[in-house]
């Protein structure tokens, strides 16, 4: 089966400036698919008065521009050579350092990272050495170049500081523009480096002052730059707002290059915001305007690409030949090399035959070639290699495969690299190579965990990148361990596996968040049920495509696992009919049917088990579907699981030192909205319930701080968390969980409160003080149906807050029971000092059992408690 691995890079810093001595850049920006934005670069004056060189090493300067913006990087690395070695056999220092620069982009370019990090240094040693007061006019854009040389080479930090020198620089000329793209750059540097609030806070203020330039060409250029900046950071729609401003100008001035630019822009914009519609229109109408064939290309490719991705056969069919006859037309470059590459992998989703996809990718392979691109040549050679696996031809499709990883590595480019490493992995399984398959699966994992920090600053394509070139890796890579395992049992190959689910959802928080959200020192679960908490078991379903996998380790015994043969799709049809009929109040035999036989999957394999060792809690580290149901829910026969176990869900990470919550005193900010707000009234009932809620919270904690209503605002829940000590913050108000962060909210008095918001509130308390969250508790939220990956926003929203534990509801219900159940939880866990797990299984049970009204599981089941359980 051919997986698509592509993941479209989309990086500010690659605004990159290609010097003529008199010469500097603004900048536009395109993206082309698969690996860098291609710079094009429109040149404007520079008042350096320098004395002429000879006319022969003009002529060459101008022939090395020409090649640059042609995309012929290598030629143009032959000619700026020769500019560089002539002005140095002319003693001029100030034409030699800047001819070094471009020297250095045009290595870039071709992904030749070495050669170019050392011209650009000889290039700042020359300035150096060199007392012109000219000097500085040159020194800043030089400067920019090393800074996106040093990004590519994953020194993001050395970035960042190249570039705040950068600024220094423009500031000292007075460029305002200047300034503004190095805040682009520092920006996205700080974004890489984890800092993504910090990111955007620089973008923010960016905006205010790039809305107060007058309109011209160079402000349509800024602002279409700032958007793509915003469509990394994740914000999507002030993303298309910024963008719709940058095309308003640009229609304004009649500049058909920056009209088109900006419609592509929106194009990709639209893409991930998945408005597949408007994207496809978006990149329609860049392609009519657009000023030369190159970019009317580009447009049309990505159009295509939609039209595959959904099913729209013939407009595929009208739009092909066309894009065909104008790739044949167009000179060999590092863009239409891409073009080809991107064109190839659409058409094995269309189903093209493979030969005519091989002839795609030879040409493309020979233009890389020839012009000594090498990223381009891997990136050629790893797609033909894939056309061969399509056609089940292993040995030619291994073969080539490894001549594309040779060369990533040579390069160092494991954000090539790993693609290869899981491509042989493949061919090696396909082979029956199993032991060198998982080598080269391990290795891909290995280098997708550097890449963490650059995965989550590229281009927002998430929910469809992430899915077909991360998640699949960490997938195919369980699933062949698993099968290993069947004929060469081990406890490692187990633990291995065990881990990589842990893995692939720690990826997906960070794809989820934009930014890689957890880097502390995590502890291992098996030491915790070993020696502090011998009376609970951790068991992981792992979704295969044809079969239900388990794992468990139950305390002081060796890992094990058993295999539930129900395939991807029986599994995610049975647990969305499950998630169906318990919102409804008339299937509960219906519920049963289907819960006793998820626990058949999950349970009864290891309940003797379970009994025999004194198991009282389980912790599920549950996969992709099955978090959408509540696992107290599961049924044998005769009892639900919550009235024979606590129940708690793990990302398998524990951040934090699991601490009884019973050794310590409970301090509780409070903030809930019995009304919702203005525009959100039809979208969400009122909790009259509210009050009971809070009082039935006061009643088993004395100290509690609340904000009711009017008073429960964004900004008075900001003052009360950095005035007032607390370590349980509860929110008895609407919200959703989604998987997208733009749709992951709490709603205020004023309005909803991002969780990206919530996150940045919180961690401001973390700087001022020391008291950890031991519980966040969100009583009226609910996960977006229908979205698998939904749930990902509860464990976000715990984790980026910092807290030990999240307890939360999976679908809204009757306010009423929400305030029994919270009050039950408030009292067992404060009046008899048990686990958070325990108090919930006991406040879950006393609605069951006690409460007629409320004992259909509905009511009481999707109440979860996430994280730290004790």
């Amino acid at each position: 089966m051919y997986n698509r691995w592509f993941i479209r890079f989309f990086k500010i810093h690659n605004l990159s400036i290609f010097i003529l001595l008199v010469l500097v850049t603004a900048f536009l920006c395109v993206i082309t698919f698969p690996v860098v934005a291609t710079i094009k670069t429109q040149y404007t004056s520079l008042n350096v008065s320098i004395p002429n060189p000879t006319a022969q090493t003009q002529d060459l300067l101008q022939q090395g521009k020409v090649l640059y913006e042609r995309g012929q990087f290598a030629e143009a690395v032959k000619v700026l050579q020769q500019v560089v070695n002539n002005y140095g056999s002319q003693g001029n220092k100030l034409r030699q350092a800047v001819a070094l620069s471009n020297l250095a982009l045009a290595y870039q370019k071709l992904g030749n990272l070495p050669p170019a990090q050392q011209a650009i240094t000889d290039s700042l040693k020359l300035l150096e050495k060199s007392s012109n007061s000219q000097n500085l006019q040159v020194l800043a854009p030089i400067l920019d170049i090393q800074g996106s040389i040093q990004l590519d080479l994953g020194q993001a930090e050395q970035a960042l500081n190249t570039w705040q020198r950068a600024e220094a620089s423009y500031k000292e000329l007075g460029d305002r523009n200047g300034i503004i793209r190095d805040h682009i750059n520092q920006a996205q540097a700080w974004q890489v480096l984890g800092f993504y609030r910090r990111g955007l806070t620089i973008l923010t203020q960016l905006q205010q002052e790039l809305q107060s330039k007058p309109n011209s060409v160079s402000k349509a250029v800024e602002l279409r730059s700032f958007g793509n900046a915003l469509q990394l950071a994740g914000d999507l729609n002030q993303s298309r707002k910024v963008l719709q401003q940058s095309l308003s100008i640009a229609q304004t001035l009649d500049s058909p290059q920056d009209v088109s630019a900006a419609l592509f822009s929106l194009g990709n914009t639209a893409q991930v915001q998945q408005d597949f519609k408007g994207a496809i229109q978006f990149y329609q109408q860049a392609a009519a305007i657009a000023p030369n064939s190159i970019s009317k290309v580009q447009a049309q490719v990505n159009q295509l690409n939609l039209l595959v991705n959904t099913g729209q056969t013939a407009a595929v069919q009208t739009l092909l030949p066309q894009i065909q006859t104008q790739l044949a037309q167009l000179p060999a470059s590092v863009t239409t090399i891409y073009a080809q590459i991107n064109l190839a992998q659409s058409l094995m989703k269309f189903g093209t035959t493979p030969q005519a996809i091989a002839q795609i990718c030879a040409r493309a392979l020979q233009q890389a070639q020839n012009l000594a691109d090498k990223r381009a040549e891997s990136f050629a050679l790893g797609t033909l290699g894939s056309v061969y696996e399509q056609t089940k031809q292993w040995s030619i499709a291994q073969n080539l495969t490894q001549q594309a990883l040779n060369i990533a590595q040579t390069i160092n480019a494991p954000d090539i690299a790993y693609r290869w490493h899981w491509q042989l992995g493949r061919l090696l399984k396909q082979q029956r190579e199993i032991e060198g398959a998982i080598t080269n699966y391990d290795t891909a994992v290995s280098e997708l965990q550097t890449l963490r920090s650059d995965l989550v600053a590229v281009n927002r394509d998430v929910q469809f990148s992430f899915k077909e070139s991360v998640e699949p890796v960490y997938r195919e890579s369980v699933e062949l361990l698993l099968q290993f395992q069947q004929t060469h049992p081990s406890e490692p190959i187990l633990d291995k596996a065990r881990q990589r689910i842990e893995a692939l959802q720690l990826a997906e928080l960070d794809d989820f968040f934009r930014e890689a959200c957890i880097n502390a020192k995590t502890v291992l679960l098996d030491t915790v049920v070993d020696k502090d908490n011998p009376t609970t078991a951790i068991i992981y379903p792992i979704i295969l495509p044809d079969q239900l996998q388990v794992i468990v380790k139950i305390p002081n015994h060796p890992l094990r696992n058993y295999t539930v043969n129900k395939s991807q799709k029986e599994v995610e049809g049975t647990i969305k009919q499950l998630r169906e009929y318990l919102l409804e109040p008339d299937r509960n035999e219906e519920v049963q049917a289907l819960s006793q036989e998820v626990y058949g999957w999950l349970i009864k394999e290891i309940e003797s088990d379970l009994k025999d060792n004194g198991v009282k809690t389980l912790v599920f580290v549950l996969d992709g579907i099955l978090r959408n149901v509540p696992m107290a829910v599961l049924y044998d026969g005769q009892q639900y699981l919550v009235e024979k176990y606590a129940v708690a869900l793990s990302l398998g990470l524990q951040l934090l030192a699991l601490k009884p919550l019973t050794q310590t005193k409970l301090n509780v900010l409070a903030a809930g909205l019995v009304q919702p707000p203005q525009g959100f009234q039809q979208q969400f009932p009122p909790l009259p319930e509210i009050k009971s809620e809070f009082d039935s919270i006061s009643q088993a904690i004395a100290s509690t701080t609340q904000l009711l209503d009017r008073d429960f605002t964004s900004k008075n829940l900001e003052s009360k968390v950095n005035a007032v000590p607390f370590n349980v913050l509860h929110l008895a108000t609407h919200g959703q969980f989604s998987s997208s962060i733009e749709n992951t909210f709490i709603l205020a008095g004023d309005g909803p409160i991002n969780v990206t918001q919530f996150d940045s509130l919180l961690r401001r308390r973390d700087q001022t003080r020391s008291e950890a969250l031991e519980m966040l508790v969100l009583s009226a939220c609910q996960t977006a149906t229908g979205d698998n990956r939904a749930t990902l926003g509860l464990a976000g929203a715990s984790v980026k807050a910092g807290a030990r534990s999240t307890l939360a509801s999976l679908w809204h219900i009757s306010d009423k029971s929400t305030a029994i159940l919270i009050g039950e939880f408030y009292h067992e866990l404060v009046k008899n000092e048990v686990t958070k797990a325990e108090a919930l299984r006991r406040a879950q049970v006393k609605l069951l059992k006690d409460y007629p009204n409320y004992n259909r599981p509905g009511y009481w089941a999707p109440y979860v408690l996430v994280g730290n359980w004790l």
